[in-house]
């Protein structure tokens, strides 16, 4: 699904170049989940951007379903983006002036459903993560754990082949990011790739693989023989 080879970011600020990433290459495969993990400033969030086509590499190839991202506009990128794939931040990035329901059907007004359409889906999606009772609460009446399963209802609304989460449990008490991290378990279960950000050791073995960076590099690529499994309430096994 993902390709990467010698992956380069910089940026420029007159004379002065700083470079972020410094030459990756990775592949991951349909319905994998995978950690992207290192400490801040070692250049996670800057792939993830790259790989959910929010930011064009300086040099190197990155390829997602086989098209890379150099042949395709600035469009066609939206065009996929949306199709393709979902994003849940750490930050939440609801609409705070919007019911729940409203915020799961934004992705939906770029495609052409009917507006019976988009409520069933977005009802669909709202039900998945466990927030039907939560339809027409607005994000300051949600938790922060509910606001997050929100943002994942959202994310998962167009059914994307992939899902990239950035840091999702930064801004959460233990079980609620562990109730988060469950959910993400179970839509991998179901056959989506996870593609999940964090610095923490403990929540990238939540992962099935776990790809770590350090100013820019990959340092280690391993596969977990052990995934630490999320279950109910918040609890790790």
């Amino acid at each position: 699904m993902i390709e990467a080879v010698d992956l380069v970011k910089e940026y420029r600020n007159d004379s002065v170049v700083t470079r972020v990433l410094n030459g990756l290459t990775f592949s991951i495969q349909e319905g994998e989940f995978v950690s992207i993990m290192g400490p801040s400033g070692s250049g996670k969030s800057t792939l993830m951007h790259i790989m959910g086509f929010l930011d064009r590499p300086t040099s190197g190839v990155y390829k997602f379903k086989g098209k890379s991202i150099d042949e395709l506009s600035d469009d066609e990128l939206a065009r996929i983006r949306n199709k393709e794939m979902g994003f849940v931040f750490q930050s939440f990035n609801l609409l705070p002036r919007t019911t729940a329901l409203d915020n799961v059907k934004l992705p939906l007004i770029y495609d052409n459903y009917t507006p019976k359409e988009e409520e069933e889906l977005a009802r669909k999606a709202i039900e998945a993560v466990g927030l039907s009772h939560r339809l027409y609460h607005f994000p300051n009446q949600l938790s922060g754990g509910e606001q997050q399963r929100v943002a994942i209802a959202r994310a998962i609304v167009n059914n994307p082949s992939v899902i990239f989460a950035d840091e999702p449990t930064g801004n959460l008490d233990s079980k609620s990011g562990q109730q988060i991290i469950e959910i993400l378990q179970k839509l991998n279960n179901e056959g989506r790739t996870i593609i999940l950000v964090t610095h923490e050791r403990f929540t990238a073995e939540m992962a099935k693989r776990i790809i770590q960076i350090k100013d820019g590099k990959i340092i280690s690529d391993e596969k977990l023989k052990y995934q630490r499994i999320a279950v109910k309430d918040g609890l790790i096994k």
